[in-house]
């Protein structure tokens, strides 16, 4: 299965006895991607998405992906995340190569190492924001109780702890992207991906969304990636890379 895990926690203390900031730690890897290939059948033949992608994302790093719609974006993060697999190609994280991985093992990898946020919050509007939050944890066979004390303390993270047990309908949209972000975080992963996080939010409720986002990076001690088409909150990240025409490039600050 490759390499154990380090808890986030170790990996912490160790680059702070180095002296190293958590940029600076992060030459080493977290995710690996290696010759990368997606490719589907269609009624006029294969539709490749990408061909031959590479790159890294190293430990701690804010990294954003951009590029046109349909180029794929969306593809990668699925695989990224054990949602989805390649043609071809391998995703090695923290060097356990996730092609390697049964249906089950991958499950248990996606709901144990990686939290999602995508552009459409996928609430359940039946149930409570602390229900909502809460279920990562009971299909991980934790108690109720527990699991709702630990969703409580994730919603206080977003601040929203005063509208725990508000149904999910009863709150606005930038409120139920954040109940979503606290979801994402409430198993503590390691890697967390967001789909176009604030695609469907106002400028103004997407400039909280992606602060709180960053803020719970730093302090989670997060490898995050973001897809996102706002070129304005790409600058904000560490490291941007375009994916364009199947292949990946990175961008240079005079190119954003």
């Amino acid at each position: 299965m490759g390499t154990p895990f380090a808890s986030p926690q170790s990996f912490s203390a160790a680059t702070a006895a180095m002296g190293l900031s958590p940029l600076a730690a992060s030459a080493h890897p977290l995710v690996k991607v290696e010759n990368l290939r997606k490719e589907y059948a269609t009624g006029r033949g294969r539709l490749v998405l990408f061909d031959g992608l590479s790159f890294e994302v190293r430990h701690g790093e804010f990294l954003a992906i951009v590029g046109q719609s349909g180029a794929g974006k969306s593809t990668l993060l699925h695989i990224l995340g054990a949602l989805d697999v390649p043609t071809s190609g391998d995703v090695y994280c923290a060097s356990t190569p996730l092609r390697s991985l049964s249906p089950g093992q991958a499950a248990a990898f996606r709901n144990r190492e990686v939290g999602y946020v995508w552009q459409f919050h996928y609430l359940l509007p039946e149930f409570t924001a602390l229900e909502n939050v809460a279920m990562p944890l009971l299909a991980r066979g934790i108690s109720k109780a527990d699991a709702f004390e630990i969703a409580a303390k994730c919603l206080r993270d977003v601040e929203l702890g005063d509208r725990a047990n508000h149904q999910a309908g009863e709150l606005s949209g930038g409120e139920q992207q954040r109940v979503s972000l606290a979801r994402a975080l409430v198993t503590q992963p390691r890697l967390l991906l967001a789909d176009e996080p604030t695609g469907d939010l106002d400028s103004q409720t997407a400039d909280t969304v992606f602060s709180l986002l960053q803020q719970l990076h730093e302090r989670e001690h997060l490898t995050s990636v973001i897809v996102t088409h706002n070129m304005t909150l790409a600058r904000r990240c560490h490291r941007i890379l375009r994916l364009e025409k199947g292949r990946m490039e990175e961008l240079s600050p005079q190119q954003v």
